[in-house]
Parts: structure tokens; sequence; C-alpha cells
């Protein structure tokens, strides 16, 4: 089994994908379901599968890292040699104060179970971390390390609040079938 084990030094050659930011998610998606197949756990018994187990977990792990445009952009930085230093916050004060509106208006359309407002910030936040990963590409290819830096912990920030509106909406949709129960 040892001959055919995948490559995990390097998770875009893992997922047979180029070194570089954008990526095509349908070619990643489909690497992934093969590479599960193939080094499924249960597949094996004995030290074998516990070998696949811990192939299976980095596979899983590459892939959350290797779709999600903000922790791409950070492990690209990584291997370009360039750690991200999260001990520093962002410094640009109308992002900060713009990201701050954001978390309260979703607060706001949370609380009211608001999912028409929940859906314009969605819009909006995806420009947003359009606009960074833009950013992040140029100044990659570049090799401009500071704004790279600054990109990634923008859509660190632009990402987690995208999620946090996904749990909003999975909550409000969630109160409204309860509520349903009482009809």
């Amino acid at each position: 089994m040892s001959d055919n084990a995948p490559t995990f030094a390097n998770f875009f050659a893992l997922f047979e994908l180029p070194i570089t930011f954008e990526i095509e998610t349908t070619k990643l998606s489909e690497r992934l379901r093969q590479l599960q197949s193939q080094y499924h756990p249960d597949k094996l018994s004995g030290n074998e599968s516990a070998s696949l187990q811990q192939n299976s977990a980095v596979i899983n792990h590459a892939y959350d890292i290797l779709v999600n445009p903000d922790s791409r952009a950070n492990y690209l930085l990584e291997l370009s040699g360039q750690e991200l230093n999260t001990d520093h916050s962002i410094a640009d004060l109308d992002f900060l104060d713009d990201a701050m509106e954001m978390r309260m208006d979703l607060d706001d359309a949370e609380s009211a179970s608001d999912l028409a407002t929940i859906s314009k910030l969605k819009t909006n936040v995806d420009l947003r971390i359009d606009n960074q990963s833009q950013r992040f590409k140029q100044a990659y290819a570049e090799q401009d390390w500071p704004v790279a830096k600054d990109a990634t912990q923008k859509l660190k920030f632009l990402v987690k609040l995208k999620k946090d509106m996904d749990i909003a909406v999975d909550n409000s949709q969630q109160q409204a079938d309860d509520d349903d129960l009482y009809l």
C-alpha cells in the first residue's frame, strides 16, 4: 500500500492542481472523491487501516484548506515562506468600521429573523471576498507580501462573517420551522 501512498508534502500536488490562488473547485471536489475512495479506512484492516485512516484525515484537511479562499491564500503564503503573523491585527480602520457595521447589521437581522436583509448582507460580503481575493491574487503574483498578507487577513474575517451569516440563515429557518409546529 505504501507504493501508492499520496504525496502530502503539497496539497496542490495531492489534488493534482497548479500552485495558484484560482483553482477549479469542480476538479478539487472530483479529486477529493477519488482520493476518499482510494484511501478509505474501511478498505483494509489492521495496521494498513490505521494508515489509511490517517491518510484520509490528511486528505480531508487538505481539501478544507484548498476549498476556502482565506485558508488557500494563507497556505500559499506558507508555501512561499511568508507566514501570516496572527498577532498583528488589521490596521485598515475603514475596513474595521465597515466590518463592525456589517456585524451589527447581521446581529440585528438575525434577531429579527430577517432573511432578506441577511441575504443582502451575504451578497455584499461575497463581493468583498471577491475583491480581497483579487487583491491577494495580484499581490501574490507580484510577490508583494505585505499586501498579500493584508488581503489574507481580510479574507479570513470576511469568510468567517459569511459562515456566521450561513448559520444565521439556518437558525432563522429553523425558528420558522419550529414556529410552524405550533400552527
